[in-house]
């Protein structure tokens, strides 16, 4: 498959992951539709930053919960990427009836607006989340759905009602299951760029739990694998983990960030960024080997290059961060 000329939606292109992902198709030559919710400011969100390049750019305001919208977004496309919803797990503790409805039934409305204008390829944005605490390791695709917060339990909704209209009416749909992506423009809800903005900032660094571990995989790395699989036809059907195959705790992130950003910091644990404790997911670790054999998909960017990159973004803009705050 070849992006050039191809007329492809983004949901939630206004955000960290789909704002990269709307860059890349737009330097591929892809004639974008990128669907951003609505604000009172109409502001776009990153795709902002992408002004010199938006001649092949048309902004749909709205929101993922409206199938009217979703329906006029995607009129005449090609292809779907669906990266809208609700991400923050904290938040889901507190508004768990919004983030439900943003992500399982606004991903319904996509399933039935794409069907409906028989898009050639749909693909749908998973998270690691959704396996919980890891029950092995690595963890691949077969591995159990563990609903360990609402933000999980909305996310294997998703996946599960995506499956179920490849199954019923034959759509063409990939779930596509990132692992911890981190890069710029990523907000300091996120862990990498939180420690980071501390780490610039601040005289200690505050975090939740430092033992959990992470597969975190940079931005670009997660967008091409986003490409690549929604240009196999072998994907479709499928879910699809992207991770790099490594981890690391969090203890052992901020000594990388510390290391990277050239201070020595001492870390103190609040209380208030801790999971509840059944809701903790203990170790994430990806099995990449369905994405290799697929599409030879394979991570770029090393987790140091990433830190580095993305502490050059976070320091140029400091104002877009609240580093004596916490964030859900």
């Amino acid at each position: 498959m070849t992006w050039n000329s191809r007329n492809v939606v983004v949901t939630g292109a206004g955000g960290f992951i789909g704002s990269h992902l709307v860059e890349r198709l737009l330097a591929l030559g892809a004639n974008v539709t990128a669907f951003v919710r609505y604000n009172s400011r109409n502001h776009p969100g990153f795709l902002d930053l992408l002004a010199p390049r938006t001649k092949h750019i048309r902004i749909v305001p709205g929101d993922i919960r409206d199938p009217e919208a979703v329906r006029t977004a995607l009129e005449g496309a090609d292809t779907v990427f669906h990266l809208a919803a609700l991400t923050g797990i904290p938040y889901s503790y507190v508004h768990p009836i919004e983030v439900f409805e943003v992500n399982a039934h606004g991903t319904l409305n996509v399933l039935v607006g794409a069907r409906d204008a028989r898009l050639e390829r749909v693909v749908i944005t998973s998270t690691s989340e959704v396996y919980g605490g890891a029950i092995y390791v690595p963890i691949d695709e077969k591995h159990p759905k563990q609903p360990q917060s609402p933000y999980s339990a909305s996310k294997i909704a998703s996946d599960a009602i995506a499956l179920s209209f490849h199954a019923a009416f034959q759509l063409p749909v990939t779930v596509v299951r990132p692992f911890n992506t981190y890069g710029p423009r990523q907000s300091d809800r996120a862990i990498i760029p939180t420690i980071i903005s501390q780490a610039l900032t601040q005289p200690e660094i505050t975090v939740g739990n430092t033992t959990p571990t992470r597969d975190f995989t940079y931005v670009t790395d997660t967008v091409e694998g986003f490409l690549q699989l929604a240009a196999s036809d072998a994907a479709v059907g499928q879910e699809v983990n992207l991770g790099t195959g490594s981890e690391v705790s969090i203890g052992d992130l901020v000594q990388r960030i510390n290391t990277v950003i050239g201070r020595d910091l001492p870390v103190r644990k609040k209380e208030e960024r801790v999971r509840p404790e059944t809701s903790e997911v203990s170790r994430l670790l990806s099995n990449n080997s369905k994405a290799r054999d697929l599409v030879g998909w394979t991570p770029r960017v090393t987790l140091d290059e990433g830190i580095q990159l993305t502490a050059k973004w976070v320091e140029e803009r400091l104002e877009m961060y609240d580093p004596s705050s916490y964030r859900i």
